[in-house]
């Protein structure tokens, strides 16, 4: 025996039904509401609407959810075209000028193949005049002094630790790709002798770092040659960068103010603003995405093999390794990779370079 419920539904299916079928040409069409109401009831139900109601609802020429049929065009045959008849004379002048309607002489300009060049700075554009152990020891006794000053209770010769610190934080920071920054150094150094983080005054920290790479910052000298380098290829419009691994980044941008080289760059960068390091592709793609470039639209010129070079090959990039003096570190890791790790050219001296750069450019 049939339910009440079951038979209430079976009616109102049966009056949709009818409503669907019969509804008379002139009845009024639904509303959109009306629309809406019979559909949420037909999904209630499970069950799709047939062909004339769908006619009924949307109307013959919207049904939806169905792609309506449309008939492909007939293939028709195309006779293929004859070549224009060019004579001699007619292919010589277009040679010449292929836009007449531009005026004679004119040429549409063509874009340069290289659009920037990216140096690293350390042993490219400048070196040390002086010994880094040195210049480290000298920097680190000062900073010490400095504390002492400020009340800190330091052990006796703590200086070398300051050093070591430093040396440590390098070498963590070139085995994991990410930079070991040098407030962050010193911030654990002195932790380790008993200066918890939160009890430290973030002034004292940051001047001591400054006045630890305070003499290292007014040893680094330019190349003979690196500003005349960088002026000449700015006027013939090419952007500049420079991209280094170094631990503090307030003193790095101060040796590129010291050494006047700010005005022909169009970004300068050091890995510790962004706690990643060459050869990571990352640093360099950053000038990539300033400069609106792709990768083959760019020079990577460095000293180190290593970092450089095999930075700018995995990033795509054409690549040149200056040959001048280096670290005893870069020596030795050249000479490891030389074999897996090769530059697209070789320079002796950055004077060489323009040319370079221009042949490049417009091959």
């Amino acid at each position: 025996m049939m339910s009440e419920s079951s038979h209430d539904e079976s009616h109102d299916e049966s009056r949709d039904e009818q409503q669907a079928h019969s509804s008379p040409p002139s009845m009024e069409p639904l509303t959109p509401e009306e629309k809406e109401a019979f559909l949420a009831r037909a999904r209630a139900r499970a069950r799709t609407l047939t062909d004339e109601e769908r006619q009924a609802i949307f109307g013959a020429s919207s049904t939806p959810g169905r792609a309506q049929a449309t008939s492909l065009p007939e293939e028709t045959e195309v006779a293929e075209m004859a070549a224009a008849p060019l004579d001699e004379e007619t292919l010589e002048r277009l040679q010449h000028n292929f836009f007449p309607e531009l005026g004679e002489g004119i040429r549409l300009p063509s874009p340069p193949l290289i659009q920037g060049v990216i140096f690293d700075f350390d042993y490219t554009l400048a070196h040390l005049t002086r010994p880094l152990p040195d210049l480290m020891a000298e920097g680190a006794r000062a900073a010490e002094a400095y504390m002492r000053s400020t009340g800190m209770d330091l052990p006796a010769e703590f200086w070398p630790n300051i050093v070591e610190a430093r040396r440590f934080a390098e070498e963590k920071s070139d085995e994991e790709q990410e930079e070991h920054i040098a407030d962050d150094a010193m911030s654990f150094l002195l932790q380790f002798f008993g200066y918890p983080a939160s009890q430290m005054d973030p002034d004292v920290l940051r001047r001591a770092v400054d006045l630890f790479y305070a003499p290292e910052m007014t040893a680094w000298q330019l190349y003979p040659g690196a500003t005349a380098v960088l002026a000449h290829l700015q006027r013939a419009g090419f952007k500049l960068a420079v991209l280094a691994n170094y631990n503090c980044d307030r003193v790095f941008q101060r040796i590129i103010d010291y050494l006047g080289l700010r005005p022909y760059l169009d970004l300068c960068i050091s890995s510790a603003s962004v706690e990643y390091r060459k050869p990571d592709t990352r640093f360099f793609q950053l000038a990539l995405d300033r400069w609106d470039a792709l990768p083959h639209e760019v020079i990577v010129v460095g000293d180190s093999l290593l970092h450089d070079i095999q930075g700018g090959l995995e990033l795509g990039a054409l690549t040149v390794q200056v040959q001048l003096e280096t670290t005893p570190q870069v020596q030795f890791d050249n000479a490891q990779v030389a074999e897996r790790i090769r530059p697209d050219a070789i320079i002796t001296a950055l004077t060489d370079l323009p040319q370079l750069v221009h042949t490049w450019a417009t091959a």
